[in-house]
């Protein structure tokens, strides 16, 4: 399908679009369904001014078809803020379609337009597909650092 893919930054006005989506994202990785608690967790990121989310919509149907979330983050070395991506997912019947790669070229002029050090992001190792998407735009693979997370 050749759609137009228009991608804003979402707002507490999107919360009925954007929870559906971040609900099914959510269950994508595991957890189960809490449309309540999603709704709860993405108003306090709107209200709280914690994140920036951008919602992809088909252009002549108004409907939602993914989302990228960005959590700011700041560099000590380089005295800069960054941002990391942290969610990025696009409904099921709409994979393929150009979704993801315009929700991450709206995030890379945003993060250009407010002048970030760089954008980071990770994502699995068997998730081929979205390396290439990544490597495509220009993520480049960090082959210096491993990373560590400790689970409280």
């Amino acid at each position: 399908m050749n759609r137009f893919i228009e991608v804003h930054p979402a707002s507490v006005a999107d919360l009925s679009a954007l929870v559906p989506l971040f609900d099914a994202y959510r269950q994508f990785y595991g957890q189960p369904s809490d449309p309540s608690g999603t709704e709860q967790y993405l108003f306090e990121r709107f209200s709280q001014l914690e994140s920036v989310v951008f919602l992809a919509r088909d252009a002549d149907t108004g409907e939602a078809l993914g989302f990228a979330q960005l959590y700011p983050a700041f560099s000590s070395i380089s005295m800069k803020r960054a941002w990391i991506l942290n969610d990025l997912f696009v409904g099921a019947s709409h994979r393929r379609q150009g979704v993801a790669r315009r929700l991450l070229t709206e995030v890379i002029a945003y993060g250009r337009l407010t002048r970030v050090k760089g954008i980071e992001l990770s994502t699995a190792r068997s998730n081929a597909q979205a390396q290439r998407l990544y490597e495509e735009l220009g993520f480049e693979r960090d082959e210096t650092f491993i990373s560590y997370f400790l689970a409280l």
